[in-house]
């Protein structure tokens, strides 16, 4: 009953997106969408879309479902989304303002969430309530390929994070980020390889535990 009610949601909805559909298809940044509506379908939906009927099934899905995708495919086609925004409104609460985002950036669940950086890379994710953006006038962070952020974590000021690094929940990045790392605390500090976790020092006096070091699943680890 559930999906067919979904389904039946999509169909109506695919009424109002037809202008959306051509500007998808017609944008000279097509391709960048359609890396776009690639990650966000592997990873929401288990499944990669191949073909052009692949590509505007999943449009219509995160355009109708998740509104943190309007406000990406909006950024991506610039003014040729302009007249057509009323039609299926962005998420307010969302602010993303970069000068170059990579293909494949994805935003899981974007309320209260602010993004202003000189840069970000490909591949990169971000989750709830987290703030990137100036400490002055000038100075705000580049992020870096396939750069996971947590919800709550904020990255302030000119700094830069490295590739594949992973920032933890609710932690406060002021200082650059070496490539390959877990960051977590406030300030944010270097605690091991993102996917694998690590025991704490014992404290003085105390028997050493057996260090523990084991590999982690894609799941939401911190």
């Amino acid at each position: 009953m559930e999906h067919r009610l979904k389904r039946t949601r999509m169909t109506i909805s695919a009424m109002r997106l037809w202008p959306h559909i051509l500007v998808m298809l017609t944008s000279r940044n097509r391709s960048i969408v359609e890396a776009d509506l690639t990650r966000w379908a592997e990873i929401c939906e288990h499944r990669t879309p191949r073909r052009t009927g692949d590509f505007i099934y999943v449009f219509i899905r995160f355009m109708t479902f998740e509104d943190e995708f309007r406000n990406l495919f909006y950024l991506r086609v610039g003014k040729l989304g302009w007249p057509i925004r009323w039609m299926c409104p962005r998420l307010v609460s969302l602010e993303i303002e970069a000068p170059s985002i990579g293909p494949g950036f994805f935003i899981q669940h974007g309320d209260n969430t602010f993004v202003s950086a000189a840069s970000i890379g490909a591949n990169c994710w971000i989750g709830r309530h987290v703030v990137i953006g100036y400490s002055n006038e000038t100075d705000r962070p580049v992020i870096g390929n396939n750069v996971r952020i947590y919800a709550g974590a904020k990255i302030i000021g000119k700094v830069t994070v490295g590739d594949n690094a992973v920032i933890g929940l609710n932690t406060v990045v002021i200082d650059h980020v070496p490539p390959n790392v877990t960051v977590l605390g406030v300030p944010g500090k270097v605690i091991g390889l993102p996917g694998r976790t690590f025991s704490p020092k014992p404290a003085s006096g105390a028997p050493k535990p057996v260090t523990s070091l084991e590999g982690t699943s894609n799941g939401e680890a911190l």
